[in-house]
């Protein structure tokens, strides 16, 4: 049965916002109080958390949907809908997040480190919020935007101060289970370690982590055996150890050639591996000629640059000194490395001509269409209900000042050719009529209602009655019958 999993492609959707209330406020001798209907609440968002007590994807790997909950529809009386719950997805620490095209959206490295997944899309406003001078009794509210869904591809990358790299049945395990308290599988036949397991050093004042790679064989770059699918967990470690045996039973191997072969496959998998700090350790020199072997390859590795280590796992000779020698390759590491400056905020203003969108001409079959992109059309665009007119007007008179009227002016747009707001997959088509531009303007009182004016006085009202009658009258006294 599958216990860790370290690459899975998650399947994640927020939370819709909820939509706007259209509503009027009443009450006994005030059936027409003003508009009180309440705003949408904001979508959840989908949240990935650096957890240190979480070590696999497996949860994902079962389960890899997941989707945040919607937030209410706001209501009358202006009670505004509830927001709704971010779904906060765990995950190991080393954990890297990509696109379906393999681009790195986030690296995540660090206990609490977040990183949003996708985002709760905003709830609509209630036509209270809506309300204006101008408007002072809307008929319509805005709906809630849909939250953002899609695939991303989680990649678990083991964060380590030092990774043992060497051929299967290199004695990795049993070196790990005697210098940590760690306790993989170990058992003589290859391959016996699957994944990789982590393991903590203590060496003086230094404490330090170690990780044990599954076996490298020739070609492990290019994906044979398991080299391909866990080179990526050394990514991260800062020291390299090559576990060589000196006491194989294959009679076309030796220690040299061992660490030729594993060092090819580094430089093939690239990622600055062949420029970390390395110890060679020379392994199993309690077994019978195991000890030999060893003195034979320690001065052509030593000609090479190498610190070589004598040990044995099993008789336990030479853990102190091994392990001493990384503490001081991962202390000087640390040191090297830049010390965390404080967070500095970068301000970007908007450049002079950004109008915010664009408006490109995408010709279809021979008849012109101009397709408008930008967050706020298109955004606009989904939060207006097209079968209320006056919601239909309202994102015109949004549209004319933002400028898209006049931008498709200039494009060359003309009365009845095709405009689409949005991506290809994803947008309203609409016949361009350029009197739209006129909004609020061309339809007049547009979202005022009458019965919300204040009453005229009595007298007031009988001389507006009698300037009806006399226009009236003049109209009948200026007929003439054929």
């Amino acid at each position: 049965m599958t216990t860790f999993v370290d690459r899975v492609e998650l399947h994640v959707a927020a939370g819709s916002g909820g939509h706007g209330c259209a509503s009027v406020h009443r009450e006994k001798f005030k059936p027409l109080g003003g508009p009180d209907g309440g705003n949408g609440g904001r979508g959840g968002d989908v949240i990935l958390v650096v957890d240190q007590d979480v070590t696999t994807l497996l949860d994902y790997h079962h389960s890899p949907h997941r989707k945040a909950t919607n937030g209410v529809p706001g209501a009358g009386d202006h009670c505004t809908g509830k927001d709704g719950q971010d779904l906060v997805l765990p995950v190991p620490d080393g954990t890297v997040v990509l696109d379906k095209q393999g681009n790195v959206l986030a690296d995540m490295v660090g206990q609490g480190t977040t990183y949003i997944a996708a985002q709760g899309g905003r709830g609509g406003l209630g036509n209270a919020a809506l309300a204006s001078a101008r408007r002072k009794a809307p008929g319509f509210a805005l709906l809630g935007v849909p939250g953002d869904e899609g695939d991303v591809q989680l990649e678990l990358k083991t964060v380590a101060d030092v990774a043992l790299v060497g051929y299967p049945s290199a004695g990795k395990s049993s070196l790990i289970s005697v210098l940590s308290a760690a306790k993989p599988k170990i058992a003589d036949y290859p391959f016996t370690t699957l994944v990789p397991n982590l393991g903590v050093v203590t060496a003086g004042s230094t404490v330090y982590t170690i990780a044990d790679v599954p076996g490298l064989i020739p070609g492990a770059s290019q994906g044979k055996g398991l080299g391909l699918e866990f080179l990526r967990h050394v990514e991260r470690c800062s020291v390299l150890v090559h576990i060589l045996d000196t006491a194989t039973l294959e009679s076309d191997r030796d220690p040299v050639s061992d660490l030729d072969v594993i060092e090819e496959e580094l430089r093939e998998y690239g990622a600055g591996l062949e420029n970390r700090p390395r110890l060679v350790v020379l392994n199993k020199i309690d077994v019978p000629d195991g000890q030999d072997l060893a003195d034979m390859v320690r001065p052509d590795l030593e000609a090479r640059g190498y610190r070589v280590f004598e040990v044995s796992a099993v008789a336990h000779k030479g853990l102190k000194e091994l392990s001493f020698a990384l503490a001081g390759l991962v202390a000087e590491g640390r040191a090297a490395k830049p010390k965390d400056e404080a967070t500095r905020v970068v301000i970007r203003p908007k450049a002079v001509d950004d109008a915010g969108f664009t408006v490109k001409r995408e010709d279809a079959e021979g008849e012109p269409l101009f397709r408008v992109r930008g967050e706020k059309p298109e955004r606009w665009v989904r939060q207006t209900d097209f079968s209320n007119d006056e919601a239909v007007g309202y994102l015109a008179d949004r549209l004319s000042r933002l400028g898209v009227e006049e931008s498709l002016m200039k494009a060359g747009a003309r009365h009845g050719d095709g405009v689409a707001i949005g991506p290809e997959d994803n947008a309203v088509v609409f016949d361009w009529e350029p009197t739209m531009m006129a909004g609020a303007e061309m339809l007049g009182r547009r979202g005022e209602d009458h019965r919300m004016e204040a009453p005229r006085p009595a007298a007031q009202r009988r001389r507006d009655r009698q300037a009806e009658r006399d226009d009236s009258q003049a109209e009948f006294d200026d007929f003439e019958p054929f």
